[in-house]
């Protein structure tokens, strides 16, 4: 009997109309800076409820542009989050500031809003916050910190497209957003970004900036220094398709989260699930990661998640601390217990199978597959049976 097939940690959710969007590119003649970049960020700024959006050629690059484009003092500190995908944190470096790194609310993965305000030196210049796994940042609180404090307040919504908070599109809380369109992404245009902002010269800047620093009227007059960041017809192609089928596609996310969150029920005394609802919020559901619950460290997680892709179960450890990842450590000098919370969460933090088409089979045997392997990869002091009722 042949084994079952792999089960992929993520994978697109791609149609007929993705398909057709992008065979219509392939019949015309104009493969960049076309009418489907211009409806692609015309739906952007739709959905974020913003007056301007500019497609890219990755996250990073949306971040790049507008760390860039605030023309943040050269050796200034930016405030930010140790527990993200290092993009977030690499972008402050490429224009010589220093990331800033405060602990984490362990209770939603988010900065910790009080961290950052005590945080504030006469060097900081501004606040990088991260909508972590689909869920929204506490944007109310920094806008007011950001404010009260006169520093720029930037938001890497890039995991987050579709989410709000206090009834506020994620994309419009920051002087700009972020969004990052990888395969794995609630949408994808393959490899792409997007800025989002009202504000209307930094949007003009990163179209700018975007296109090796050419004025944005006129050809070959290049006004700074800028980069090959264009997002290519193709690409823009197939985003707009994928935004006309939002709405669906995140539905399809939710319930497959609402069917793991059912089936791990039984589980919840050696795993945390993550919170279906938020009390001032409205989740995007990116990823679905369960938290190992003391005293699973990290050498157990490790040893889980290897059992689990040895039984052709793609999972994989979101996210690794920023600060000791080995080019950080080397730089600034961060040690272990530099900011307990992230590392904490760090080291039991595990990213299972999840995307719009899972089904409720591929569930159900991502969950066996734990009612197995977590007793025999626990800690010696916590191999007891799990309950299955």
């Amino acid at each position: 009997m042949s084994a079952p097939a792999p089960i992929p940690l993520s994978q697109p959710s791609l149609t007929a109309h993705e398909r057709e969007a992008v065979a219509s590119v392939m019949q015309s003649t104009r493969l960049s800076m076309g009418p489907a970049l211009e409806r692609f960020e015309e739906q952007m700024a739709e959905h974020c409820g913003v007056d301007h959006a500019v497609g890219v050629s990755s996250g990073t690059a949306a971040l790049h542009c507008i760390v860039r484009a605030l023309d943040l003092p050269e050796g200034g500190t930016v405030i930010t989050t140790p527990y993200s995908f290092v993009a977030s944190s690499n972008v402050l470096l490429f224009e010589d500031l220093v990331p800033r790194f405060v602990d984490i609310d362990p209770a939603t993965y988010n900065i910790d809003p009080a961290r950052v305000e005590a945080a504030i030196t006469p060097d900081t210049c501004a606040i990088l916050a991260v909508d972590v796994f689909g869920r929204p940042a506490p944007w109310p609180r920094l806008r007011k910190i950001a404010d009260a404090h006169d520093l720029a307040l930037i938001a890497d919504s890039c995991e987050a497209l579709g989410a709000s908070r206090c009834g506020t599109p994620v994309g419009s809380w920051g002087d700009a957003a972020g969004f990052g369109f990888y395969p794995n992404k609630q949408i994808t245009t393959g490899e792409g970004g997007c800025i989002t902002t009202n504000n209307a010269a930094l949007a003009e800047t990163c179209r700018s900036l975007r296109n090796q620093g050419r004025a944005t009227r006129g050809r070959m007059r290049h006004v700074r220094l800028g980069y090959n960041y264009r997002l290519s017809e193709l690409n823009a192609a197939l985003g707009a398709a994928q935004l006309d089928r939002l709405d669906a596609i995140l539905k399809a996310r939710t319930r497959a989260s609402t069917r793991y969150h059912d089936a791990l029920a039984p589980l919840t005394d050696t795993l945390r699930r993550p919170p279906q609802t938020l009390p001032d919020a409205e989740r995007s559901w990116f990823v679905y990661v369960i938290e190992l619950r003391p005293p699973w460290i990290r050498t157990h997680r490790d040893a889980l998640c290897d059992a689990l892709r040895a039984d052709g179960i793609g999972c994989a450890p979101y996210f690794p601390a920023i600060h000791l990842q080995p080019f950080y450590r080397e730089r600034f000098g961060f040690r272990e217990d530099a900011f307990p919370h992230c590392e904490s969460v760090a080291a039991r933090t595990l990213a299972l199978p999840f995307f719009a088409e899972i089904t409720e089979t591929q569930i159900c045997r991502v969950v066996d597959a734990l009612h197995t392997h977590l007793p025999t990869c626990a800690p010696e002091s916590n191999r007891m049976p799990l309950s299955t009722s």
